[in-house]
């Protein structure tokens, strides 16, 4: 008998990949959402034998239906999304917790758990390079620190160590995956390279576009990599009780030059005019993955340009064009 494995925020860019992939392995695969069921779930279902359930895990008793007979739970739902965060900070802070413990009272209640696997965030580590000699690459042994608690960033950030915590403390065997800068297709508008993407696609030839923390670096991942990196953790056993980033090391990009690269792949000339650091943004972010590798025997393959071409195939036809 197959392995059953429950996905929350199965619908996202993330967990869509990540079911279709698993479902290719021959595991049996139920995905839950609190977004309506669109053309992707149905072709997942048809063509996949993937089980979609709409279920928003704020409410009361939300996963009391389900069956109590999953081997693996793997949790994507969250509140995100740079602007979302800065605009909701509150909200982000107390759902991201709610959300977490219904999942966690879910999976303790299961027959024959054999993993949680949990998305947290490399925004772990923001307030440790603030105050701290963090390492660049950071490991995950680093020590982590509170940064300013009154900035609404944090407030994400906060929600993510918490539920660390909470799994790290509840029993389940747990994998916890500090994402680091996943981006591609469907990803919505609230991250930095669909917004440089959208920016350049709708200027005026010629003309400018406005970016903030022009000096400030990340290595981005294509989704693609990440979501294999996700399916090898959740097929071995050394991945089990284990802390790891989840991302690129190279290249480390400062954001100027990856609006550069936006303006090219856009195809239009375009300068660029630089706007203030955004509040509560870390300098620098790059992950040591030297575990991660080891684990997976796997390393990256999209490259940054690449995985910029698809992600700007994808929302000129399903979001630019409308």
């Amino acid at each position: 008998m197959s392995a059953k494995v429950l996905i929350t925020g199965g619908a996202g860019f993330i967990g869509e990949r990540l079911a279709s992939a698993l479902a290719s392995d021959e595991y049996e695969v139920h995905i839950l959402d609190n977004r309506r069921k669109d053309a992707r779930i149905v072709r997942l279902e048809e063509e996949r034998g993937v089980k979609f359930f709409a279920i928003d895990l704020l409410q009361p008793a939300a996963l009391d239906s389900l069956e109590n007979t999953y081997d693996a739970i793997v949790h994507l739902a969250a509140i995100l999304g740079v602007q979302n965060v800065i605009d909701h900070p509150y909200q982000t802070l107390r759902d991201n917790v709610l959300i977490h413990e219904a999942v966690i009272r879910f999976a303790a209640r299961q027959t024959n758990i054999q993993r949680f696997l949990f998305a947290s965030t490399s925004e772990v580590y923001d307030g440790s390079l603030m105050q701290l000699r963090l390492p660049l690459p950071t490991p995950e042994d680093s020590p982590l620190a509170l940064p300013d608690l009154s900035q609404p960033r944090t407030a994400y950030m906060l929600s993510k160590v918490y539920g660390e915590a909470m799994l790290l403390h509840s029993g389940l065997p747990y994998t916890i995956v500090r994402l680091y800068n996943v981006y591609g297709p469907r990803m919505g508008l609230t991250h930095v390279i669909p917004q440089l993407l959208q920016k350049a696609h709708n200027a005026e030839t010629g003309g400018a576009i406005e970016v903030f923390s022009l000096d400030h670096s990340r290595c981005f991942c294509y989704v693609d990599d990440a979501v294999e990196m996700l399916r090898r953790l959740l097929k071995t056993d050394a991945a089990r009780n284990q802390v790891l980033n989840l991302g690129m090391e190279t290249p480390e990009l400062a954001i100027k030059d990856l609006a550069e690269i936006v303006i090219e792949i856009v195809g239009k000339p375009l300068r660029i005019t630089g706007k203030p650091a955004t509040p509560g943004s870390p300098t620098r972010r790059v992950p040591d993955v030297t575990r991660l590798r080891k684990i997976t025997n796997y390393s990256g393959r999209t490259s940054l340009r690449e995985g910029i071409i698809a992600t700007y195939e994808w929302y000129k036809t399903h979001e630019f064009s409308r």
